[in-house]
Formats: structure tokens, sequence, C-alpha cells
């Protein structure tokens, strides 16, 4: 995880006190702040080795000897990544700052932000003080537009066309053709999500279950229609039609009509498969990306919610009238 931030540190060094009197009245000093002690305060989860901030920016001197430093920084941390629910997800990253060479009994370690970090007191096995750490929880959720436009739609109606294979009359000799051929634009869907999602084998993610799922019902549509398409084929003259399958298929399913024939069988099949399939299909995906619990999360962004706060503290303005 990439940050762009700014290290907002203050402290209290009593060697630079001083008497704006004997000074001309000078209370405050910028000063470059490699002239001056700095906390070696680092993040310790970094993922490129800088633990320190690069820029040294001046530092702010009060005549008190209060100090204050506000460097930028672009911090690189290492943060685990859950799938399981991409793109629908949400991911909560750890930075921990803390000092490098001071211990708990020389450093305390305080920040403004009470709401946003937890303050922790670890023993290492090298040293019998503790040491402070300042661990923020970063929680971000990933935007669903692009992901759901590109690629769960297509996947959505590349899988209802699975259905229709099975409406597909069986003397057009297209049946296999379109079942194959959503069976490539499939792989190659699933192929691309393979390039998104960062690689991990702990736990498949959400659309590529969702993908996988209408691969293998594409497979099964396959093996019917070949099925299908031999029963429609068949003929008195090669094949005799069993007593149980002119029962079933032509006395007791469409009573309506009695033609004693191979091909009303196949089509029988096929509206049963039609209804099978669209079944599937709607259940299915319905089980599969109504899984992600962000989709019943109601909780509003942080910049919403510090935006809303900004206009509710804002002095209202008035424009004098003559």
């Amino acid at each position: 995880m990439t940050t762009n931030l700014w290290v907002e540190q203050s402290w209290f060094d009593y060697k630079l006190k001083w008497d704006p009197k004997e000074y001309g009245g000078v209370e405050m000093l910028h000063v470059p702040s490699d002239h001056i002690w700095r906390p070696d305060i680092v993040l310790y989860n970094n993922a490129d080795g800088n633990f320190e901030v690069t820029l040294a920016t001046k530092a702010t001197l009060n005549y008190t000897g209060r100090v204050e430093w506000k460097p930028p920084a672009i911090y690189k941390s290492s943060c685990e990544i859950d799938v399981e629910y991409f793109p629908f997800d949400e991911q909560t990253c750890v930075m921990k700052f803390g000092s490098w060479t001071y211990d708990g009994f020389q450093c305390s370690a305080k920040c403004q932000l009470m709401y946003f970090f937890s303050r922790n007191e670890k023993f290492y096995t090298c040293c019998d003080e503790p040491y402070l750490d300042i661990t923020f929880n970063i929680t971000m959720r990933r935007k669903t537009l692009f992901y759901t436009v590109n690629l769960i739609i297509p996947c959505m109606g590349i899988s209802f066309l699975t259905v229709l294979v099975f409406y597909l009359p069986s003397d057009s000799g297209e049946k296999v053709s379109l079942s194959i051929s959503i069976l490539l634009s499939l792989t190659v869907f699933f192929l691309l999500l393979a390039e998104i999602i960062p690689p991990t084998s702990l736990v498949v993610p959400l659309l590529g279950k969702f993908v996988l799922f209408t691969m293998i019902l594409d497979t099964f549509s396959i093996c019917v229609t070949v099925v299908v398409l031999n029963v429609h084929f068949r003929s008195p003259q090669t094949h005799t039609m069993a007593p149980w399958v002119r029962r079933v298929f032509i006395h007791i399913l469409p009573r309506l009509l009695v033609k004693e024939d191979w091909k009303y069988v196949a089509m029988v099949l096929d509206r049963l498969f039609l209804w099978i399939f669209t079944l599937a299909v709607l259940v299915g995906t319905a089980g599969i990306i109504l899984q992600a619990p962000t989709l019943y999360d109601d909780r509003l962004p942080i910049d919403v919610q510090l935006s809303e706060i900004e206009s509710k503290t804002a002095k209202p303005h008035i424009t004098p009238s003559l």
C-alpha cells in the first residue's frame, strides 16, 4: 500500500529554550531539521526498505522549547489482501509507527487521532524494556462500478446465453457451436480476471467462483446438447424406442400430442433442460453474488462523513445589505 501523508511530530527540547526579551522579541524560528535532534519514528512494516522520512523539511522552534516538524512522506507498507469477495471486497491495512531506538521507559508515543489508531506495548526477546508503537488501521472498500460494467454484467449475459442453447432448434445445427463459443468467451473472461486480481492460493475470489460456475454449467450444457442431438437424429430404422421412453415423453408429458417420433422426444428434452438450466443460472448467480457482505453495508465513506462534519461546523456566510 502506497500512502502519501504528512508526519506531524512535536516534542519539547529544553536546550532550545530562550527568552524573547533577550533576542528582540523573537518567539519562533524556522531551522533545518538536520541541525536539531529529531525522534527516530519509523514505519516498521515498510515494504521498500525506507524506514524514515526522506525529505528533511525545516522545523518550527518556539521559545518555550516546543519543536514542530511536519515533513511530507510517501510510505510503501506491506498489507495482507483478502480477495475472497472480489470485487465487493473490503481491505484493512495496518501502518505501524514507533521509535527504533528509544524504549517505552524513555519515549511515550501519543497521537491526536484517537479514533483511528491503537497504542501498543510489546516486549522483544533482545531487550527487557517494552517498546511502544502506534498502529493505524486503514479500512478501504473497493469501488465496484468498473468491475460491474466490464466483468460482472458481461459474465451474467454470457451465462444466460447458456440457457438459449436449449431454445435453439436442433435442425439448425448450431447448438454445439453456440455452446463452445460461450465456453471460449468465459475462458477469456477467466484469463482477464486472473490478470486483475493478485495471485493467491488461499481463497477463490467471488467473481472467479461465478465465472467457474458458469463454465461448469456451460460444459454440462454441451454434454446435454450432444445427447439431445443424438436423440433428435435417431430414426425407427436405427433405434427402437423403448416402452418407458414412449410412455414418459409421448404419453405422460405431452398429453395433447401423440406423435411417436425421436425428434419430438428431443424437443421435450430441450424444453425440460431449458427450465432446469434457467433455474440453475438464476439460483447460482444470486447465491454467489449475494455472498458479499459489503452489499449489505450502509456505512458512509470517511470522505462523506468528513464533508458532512465540515458543512455542519462551517460558519454561515452573511452578506451585508445596505
